[in-house]
């Protein structure tokens, strides 16, 4: 089905195709070339990051980081509940097993309280997941993981451009993956990254993603290395996109301030918390009861808009429902969250119009209760 406004569409309008020429008519096409090197340097001076290394996408990245820190059997991971499922499936891929976490109720993301009640004599890392664009109460996870020795993990998939306290997703924790999917703030198509300050974890991060080859000895591997490399071809793009980042991330503040603007009081808008920035990854909104959200949903379809569900929680799927759990705020937000358009070409007239039509549905529903 087309939709009038899909949920996202990519902008290519920079010099993608001028850089992806290039690569092919070098004959630079695999995981050697100059972009992929410079889109490495480049999204670390961003960032602000000491290192950082391409991967050929979200998942890989996480595991890889995972990898570098020696997660494995026996370990445990407190990772937030609500998230995306590739941040638990890493876990697993390790073999170490992922505990879930609560979320706050105002942003969305982790709740440091709970992991505290989490931590056990086996756990090895926590993982903070940047959720839609907004991060996690990074000073309380900090303080939780030092006070027990354990690693702090930061997924960012969806933080490009978010900052916490001055600092950019991915340079709090020891270690930090992105996502370059073809929704994501910047993208290669399919990729991903990995950064960190850690000059050891980086070293390790780049043996593991190569076939574990080893340093100084052609062909020789002295550990079991995965193929996680990223194409020159995907790295031309990602540096394309990223030269536009700013004008990306603007746009992505002004269509927030357009809904905040435009909005039911029926709903409520994902906000920027303090002592944050907010990349608006996705624009989201909680609708007033659970039971709302799916009419919502298909009202707006019927009227040319794609949205999607906020994700479910991951302890509610059945690889992962074995050990009953009932987190009440992620599963609170988990059934009532909706992801509207949030691209950058939107317009402040598309707004006003998707707006008015979760505003024409409450209208709906509402009428009945004024005839009593």
């Amino acid at each position: 089905m087309s939709y009038k406004y899909p949920v996202y569409e990519p902008s290519l309008s920079g010099n993608e195709k001028k850089y992806v020429m290039e690569c092919l008519d070098s004959s630079w096409i695999s995981s050697k070339g100059k972009f992929v090197t410079e889109f490495e340097k480049k999204f670390a001076e961003f960032t602000g990051a000491s290192h950082a290394t391409t991967v050929s996408n979200g998942t890989v990245a996480i595991h890889l980081a995972l990898l570098a820190l020696g997660i494995g059997p026996g370990d445990e991971v407190i990772v937030p509940t609500l998230t995306y499922i590739a941040s638990v499936n890493a876990i697993v891929y390790c073999g170490a097993t992922p505990v879930f976490a609560d979320s706050l109720k105002d942003s969305w993301q982790i709740d440091p309280a709970d992991v505290k009640r989490k931590i056990s004599p086996n756990t090895r890392a926590v993982m903070a997941v940047h959720l839609y664009g907004q991060m996690c109460d990074m000073d309380p996870l900090v303080k939780i993981c030092k006070d027990n020795g354990i690693f702090l993990i930061e997924d960012c998939a969806e933080a490009t451009g978010s900052y916490y306290k001055g600092k950019h997703a991915g340079t709090i924790g020891d270690i930090a993956t992105f996502s370059f999917y073809g929704n994501k703030t910047i993208t290669t198509g399919e990729g991903g990254m990995v950064i960190t300050n850690d000059e050891t974890l980086f070293d390790r991060s780049v043996h593991f993603k190569g076939q574990g080859l080893a340093k100084h000895r052609q062909y020789w591997h002295d550990v079991i290395g995965y193929n996680y490399r990223m194409t020159n071809i995907c790295a031309a793009i990602g540096l394309a996109q990223l030269e536009q980042v700013d004008k990306f991330l603007k746009a992505k503040k002004q269509i927030a301030g357009w809904y905040q603007k435009y909005l039911p009081k029926q709903v409520t808008f994902h906000k920027e918390m303090k002592d944050t920035v907010h990349s608006y990854w996705m624009c989201s909104i909680l609708t007033s009861e659970a039971s709302q959200r799916e009419p919502l949903r298909d009202y707006l379809a019927a009227n040319g808009v794609e949205t999607r569900p906020l994700f479910y929680p991951a302890h509610t799927m059945p690889m992962y429902s074995g050990k009953y759990q009932k987190p009440p705020v992620a599963e609170n937000l988990g059934w009532r969250g909706i992801n509207l358009p949030s691209y950058p070409g939107l317009k402040e007239s598309d707004i006003k119009s998707i707006c008015k039509h979760i505003t024409a549905y409450y209208a709906s529903i509402d009428r009945p209760s004024k005839r009593k």
